[in-house]
């Protein structure tokens, strides 16, 4: 009996040129579609080169070719005013002396009919402790959006300004209530800010935790714990004497939940909020506070809500909503406030540095742990040769908390 093959060969042949018909015809679409993505930038390059034209320096067929492509010319002008937008919220404005004076007396005059008062506080406030901020002109963020590169520094060698320090004698005349704040310099609680009175929402970078132990125990160091630390990567490399669990940093990074209890300090920053019936706003931006709803109290009718003050040089998104906004520097602004409020601005003290007596010392075996400078009292900065110091003062390095952990993020957001 004579078996025959061929019909079954023909639909082979048939489902391969259908295949090959399909793989043609979308290579076709592909191409076709690459194209018009061409004549589109091409289209875009030239629209974009016309507008840069005078309307005397145009000609009748440059003004022909904007007229048929005017939703391009739309799309554009759109770009220009948000780079304008942009370009205006970035610029430092600084109020003049005497309009600076009258905006300062009204804020004294707020502070001292409000019976709760928050302070909000940003980089801007170190920055006068040699602490560049994010989104300054020369801000950290800034830098790298540029694609520059960011200096390094000895972050523990700085010490509370002037602002740090009035805030602490607001708060010990019982005019400020609490703090909150996202920086991570440490600098409020070196000033001598009560811990129960402070949120540090992003960390303190004196402070490393086993938060294997219940409660979690908090060890508080001389020197900047995180610089074996980063995005995703918390751990200090020390151990606890208790549990023998790796110690981690308190650091919160771009991208990253805080869930520690202290020193982040979310239920006094809450709490706070709700009882303020005003929130000054020291040296933030505001891009990153604005998030937290739980801050602003934005579910209350706005009559009910508390006065906001705000002290930046730059836009934020808060300004439509604050009863005042003062351009100037923080520490000139605090000294005025301090001025007419008649309060003694107090000088910071290295040998009564509350972190010294709060620090827990390290055991002889994680002596050699870290390479960071330690803060050291007085006499033993006293005691210091020479040499020593100025090797010191030489050395650049970067906690793991500054600038790094964004990078890594803008590095694997270019990857994807």
């Amino acid at each position: 009996m004579q078996i025959s093959f061929c019909p079954a060969r023909s639909s082979m042949d048939v489902n391969t040129n259908s295949g090959s018909s399909a793989r043609a015809e979308r290579k076709q679409r592909e191409k076709a579609k690459i194209i018009q993505r061409e004549k589109q930038r091409q289209t875009v390059k030239t629209i974009s080169r016309l507008l840069q034209k005078t309307e005397a320096e145009r000609t009748q067929e440059d003004r022909a070719l904007l007229q048929e492509h005017q939703d391009t010319v739309q799309e554009l002008s759109r770009r220009q005013s948000r780079r304008s937008l942009l370009k205006r919220k970035q610029e430092e404005v600084f109020d003049d002396a005497e309009n600076l004076r009258a905006k300062v007396k009204q804020l004294a005059e707020a502070l001292q009919q409000a019976k709760h008062v928050v302070i909000y506080t940003g980089a801007g406030i170190s920055t006068a402790a040699s602490i560049p901020d994010y989104r300054g002109p020369n801000g950290v963020w800034t830098l790298l959006q540029k694609g520059r590169s960011v200096s390094a520094s000895d972050l523990s060698r700085a010490e509370p300004t002037l602002t740090h320090m009035c805030i602490w004698m607001l708060h010990k005349v019982k005019m400020v209530q609490h703090v909150v704040s996202q920086n991570c310099d440490g600098l409020h609680l070196r000033s001598g800010l009560p811990r129960h009175a402070l949120s540090e929402l992003h960390g303190n970078m004196f402070i490393e935790v086993c938060d294997c132990c219940s409660p979690a125990r908090e060890f508080i160091r001389l020197f900047d714990v995180t610089e074996r630390t980063a995005l995703h990567r918390h751990g200090t490399g020390r151990l606890c004497p208790h549990c023998r669990a790796e110690l981690r940093d308190t650091i919160v990074h771009f991208g990253e939940r805080g869930t520690l209890e202290q020193p982040l300090n979310w239920k006094g920053a809450a709490e706070a909020a709700q009882r303020a019936d005003l929130i000054l706003c020291l040296g933030s931006s505001l891009k990153v506070l604005k998030k937290y709803s739980c801050l602003w109290c934005m579910n209350r009718p706005a009559n009910k809500r508390p006065k906001l003050y705000i002290v930046n040089l730059q836009w934020t998104p808060k300004d439509n909503l604050a009863t005042l906004k003062i351009h100037g520097k923080c520490d000139a602004v605090m000294g005025l406030l301090m001025e007419e409020l008649g309060l003694e601005i107090p000088v910071y003290s290295r040998s009564q540095d509350p972190i010294l007596s709060l620090a827990k010392p390290l055991s002889p075996q994680e002596q050699k742990s870290h390479t960071r400078t330690e803060i050291a009292p007085p006499a033993a900065l006293e005691d210091a040769s020479p040499d020593a110091q100025a090797q010191g003062e030489a050395t650049a390095v970067q906690g793991g908390w500054f600038g790094r952990g964004y990078a890594k993020a803008r590095r694997k957001k270019k990857t994807v």
